[in-house]
């Protein structure tokens, strides 16, 4: 249920399509899960691209419910989650200096392969 396109997107950004990738915040894999999304949808392998796909799509998902099909915040909160997202008072890409840093380059980048391929 959710855009391919807009997953390959975000992958693209977290990633770079690398299935080893660990961030310094300990986001692994290709979507880059974070430990409680691992836990959330009981993933075995976090860097088992099928699980990892499957878990983050979920969890992207779920943000793109919460802002009612708004994939510029779902995306946002994907990065930063939802509690601070909501807390920023962030509502559009007009607002994007509200965001922190790595989730201004987060949501910027994410929209401009979603808009224009990569």
């Amino acid at each position: 249920g959710v855009d391919d396109k807009l997953i390959r997107s975000l992958i693209k950004q977290e990633s770079n399509f690398n299935p080893r990738c660990v961030s310094h915040a300990g986001a692994i894999g290709l979507m880059q899960i974070m430990p409680n999304t691992i836990k959330k949808f009981n993933v075995q392998d976090p860097y088992d691209i099928y699980e990892n796909i499957d878990a983050g799509t979920k969890h992207l998902k779920g943000m793109i419910e919460r802002y009612s099909g708004d994939i510029v915040r779902a995306v946002a909160a994907y990065n930063c989650g939802g509690n601070a997202l909501d807390k920023s008072g962030f509502r559009s890409l007009e607002d994007v200096s509200m965001l922190p840093k790595e989730t201004r380059i987060h949501v910027t980048n994410i929209i401009h392969y979603y808009n224009n391929g990569f």
